[in-house]
């Protein structure tokens, strides 16, 4: 069962800028901190402490840190050329290395460490591929370990395409990753089934999805047994996980699950506005967002409505407790979660975003920026913006700096110039604080990708070449 990958270290490479921007390398002015209150999820014993664990940082999936992330002050922005893959989720080991599972277009998923200050890489662990399902489109296919999460005790827990999760053991140092467990779950797959996500419950049990046939599953780790429910509805984004339940959104329904006798069960479900459309910059026509629980008893969504709505439920009944539109109506999609701070939510429009290898892999998305506060009473609109074009990046809070940071596409003043920033957004007020180029071009397209606050206040994020960062001179 164990099998060792030891690393040789690749030094960094910058990510080639072929067509350099003519725009203004920095624009905006560094930030003054305004802290916010934060969210406070309780502590899931399986995952690695919070915020560190999966692509949405905690089991409540907040997309927030309570730490600072960069001002920008004398912005240093560096990035590693590294074989094409998407490292769409980033996760710190308890010694600080970001740890990533990459899928490709070529080849099978690969799990990787990364020097966070030199963005060396560090060990490598090639997991095992297998065809895509026909009908899935590989640009927005998270299986196979696009959705993995991190353990505390420094262990991958991946899903593969071969329809196994596996364990992997990084190392202290972060130079070699062992496999350490396999867990088979063909026995409940059929062959054209992929698990879409994986996570712990509080009692240690691994919930799964699979988005094609929406098949929900638990196994249990030390019996290996395994049981599920099949929705007959697609389920393409992760899902969120609290003391006593998990909150699963498919293509057509918000659901609550519990366990009984090992089993899922689906406490109550919902269905949401779904105009019946993909949109571009969905991957299916259905709710792009993972589940967010909020404080005061709510879980939040988006819908696929025209314009889409935010929508939040009582997290025990599934009662609607309010809904509010946001973006115009023709052009308001998201396919990223939503963050949350209290009873604040903040949501991205990834309207427009086109398959970046497809011919239309430089059109621009619809900006779009809004914060939402939910009440007793219901849902307010506190800020909209269309300002800033973001055009797929699961974007994070820090509540210590009371800053949105997310990576934009400006348009160009010629015909070949794709710019990327990393940029930063007042949470308070919608306003742009900053914003820092990165890059030109496909290898700087993101795809999807997770952005992740390090303990430092570095901001990495991965895109189709490799990894970039951002941080304070």
């Amino acid at each position: 069962m164990r099998r060792l990958l030891v690393a040789v270290v690749l030094a960094s490479v910058p990510i080639p800028d072929l067509v350099p921007t003519t725009l203004p390398r920095y624009q905006g002015s560094p930030a003054t901190a305004k802290p916010m209150k934060a969210s406070k999820p309780p502590r899931n014993p399986y995952l690695a402490k919070d915020p560190r664990s999966n692509i949405h940082n905690d089991t409540w999936m907040t997309d927030a840190y309570r730490h600072a992330g960069p001002l920008g002050t004398q912005p240093q922005v560096t990035s590693s050329l590294m074989r094409p893959a998407l490292c769409g989720s980033l996760t710190f080991h308890s010694r600080g290395y970001l740890v990533s599972v990459c899928p490709s277009l070529g080849a099978g998923p690969q799990a990787r460490v990364i020097d966070p200050r030199t963005l060396d890489l560090i060990a490598t662990y090639d997991m095992p591929s297998a065809p895509d399902p026909p009908g899935t489109t590989a640009y927005q296919n998270f299986a196979g370990g696009g959705y993995f999460y991190l353990d505390g005790r420094d262990r991958i827990w991946s899903a593969t395409k071969t329809g196994h999760i596996f364990v992997l053991q990084v190392a202290p140092d972060g130079r070699a990753i062992t496999k350490v467990d396999d867990y088979d779950l063909t026995s409940v797959l059929n062959e054209d089934e992929r698990i879409s996500s994986a996570l712990p419950d509080f009692k240690g049990r691994i919930w799964f999805v699979s988005k094609k046939r929406g098949k929900v599953g638990i196994l249990n780790p030390r019996t290996r047994r395994i049981r599920i429910t099949t929705l007959n509805e697609d389920i393409q984004n992760s899902f969120t996980v609290d003391r006593d339940a998990v909150y699963i959104v498919s293509s057509k329904r918000m659901y609550r699950f519990s366990a009984r006798k090992g089993r899922p069960r689906a406490d109550w479900k919902r269905r949401y506005g779904n105009s019946g459309i993909v949109k571009p910059g969905q991957a299916d026509a259905g709710s792009g967002t993972t589940p967010t629980i909020m404080h005061g008893g709510y879980v939040a969504i988006t819908d696929n409505a025209d314009p889409m709505n935010v929508v939040v439920y009582r997290k025990r009944t599934g009662r609607l407790h309010c809904r509010i539109p946001v973006f115009n109506q023709g052009a308001s999609a998201t396919e990223n979660s939503l963050m949350a701070s209290k009873r604040a939510l903040f949501v991205e429009n990834n309207y427009g975003y086109q398959d970046p290898f497809g011919p239309n892999g430089g059109a621009l998305s619809t900006p779009g920026f809004a914060r939402v506060d939910v009440t007793k009473r219901g849902c307010r609109k506190a800020w909209e913006t269309q300002t800033e074009h973001a055009p797929s990046v699961v974007p994070k809070l820090s509540t210590k700096t009371g800053l949105i940071y997310t990576y934009t596409r400006d348009a160009a003043p010629l015909p070949l110039e794709q710019p990327y920033f990393w940029t930063a957004i007042d949470a308070r007020t919608g306003e742009t604080a900053f914003k820092a180029y990165a890059g030109s071009g496909l290898g700087f397209n993101n795809n999807y990708a997770g952005l992740a606050l390090g303990a430092d206040g570095t901001a990495y994020l991965g895109v189709t070449s490799g990894i970039v960062a951002l941080r304070d001179g």
